[in-house]
């Protein structure tokens, strides 16, 4: 009798090691549209994925959604818009964080998303809308000041402009900001009433719709070329190209 009760009870706790070993399995996988999905379950996280971490490779949904159509739409990403965060979201992340001096870990956090132009609830998109005169204005100051620069440093001096639209220490509007005596050399030398190009249309459309490659800055400036003294102690935020962006004292 003795010796069938302790083999129940040797049957309960190998069932109960059992139950518990499973429950330390690291990985869970399931197919989502067209790629496979890879969930980590483990509780150990990288330096990235902390509490502020977003959007992952797992996650799903509406912000995943406004990641993969911002990346199709700058060709980073050819996947279907379908809002899961597989493996080709993740190689497509990498590469955009590759291309804006991130760290190209694959995880869409608080930068890679603000880089993005999206809100993460802890930044606010530009209010500028993006009417004709709007996008010619941003094109003709992007064509004037960066032409010749990589794409996302054209883009970089429209999202420069709108940070200062936003900023109460500036003009409210594009135009004003833009005129602004002593702002932009483009402006000083004539430079702004060159035709610009389809490059810095697309520029001026992509900053007014929210992506800011240089972090909120407010201003920039060439170290090659610049010889004001005050803009050179300013904090670096960014070097895109040619151009150093800082968000000010």
């Amino acid at each position: 009798m003795r010796m069938r009760k302790l083999y129940e009870v040797v049957c309960v706790l190998t069932l109960a090691v059992a139950f518990v070993a499973t429950l330390t399995i690291s990985e869970a996988y399931f197919y989502g549209t067209n790629e496979l999905i890879n969930i980590k379950l483990n509780t150990s996280k990288t330096n990235e994925e902390t509490s502020d971490a977003l959007s992952k490779r797992g996650s799903y949904g509406s912000e995943v959604r406004q990641i993969q159509t911002k990346l199709k739409s700058w060709g980073y990403y050819n996947g279907e818009i379908d809002g899961i965060y597989g493996s080709r979201t993740e190689s497509a992340v990498k590469s955009f964080q590759r291309n804006n001096g991130l760290t190209a870990d694959g995880i869409a956090g608080p930068r890679t998303l603000s880089a993005m132009g999206i809100s993460s609830g802890n930044s606010s998109s530009s209010s500028v809308s993006a009417t004709s005169a709007n996008v010619e204005l941003l094109a003709r100051i992007i064509y004037g000041e960066a032409r010749g620069e990589p794409y996302v440093g054209q883009v970089a001096i429209a999202a420069v402009v709108l940070n200062r639209v936003e900023d109460s220490r500036f003009p409210k509007t594009i135009a004003g900001v833009v005129y602004q005596s002593g702002a932009f050399d483009a402006v000083s030398d004539g430079q702004i009433n060159y035709t610009p190009n389809q490059t810095a249309y697309q520029a001026a459309r992509d900053a007014l719709n929210g992506w800011d490659p240089t972090y909120g800055s407010i201003y920039y400036y060439n170290p090659a070329t610049a010889t004001n003294k005050w803009i050179k102690t300013l904090p670096i935020t960014v070097r895109i190209g040619k151009h150093v962006f800082s968000v000010g004292k």
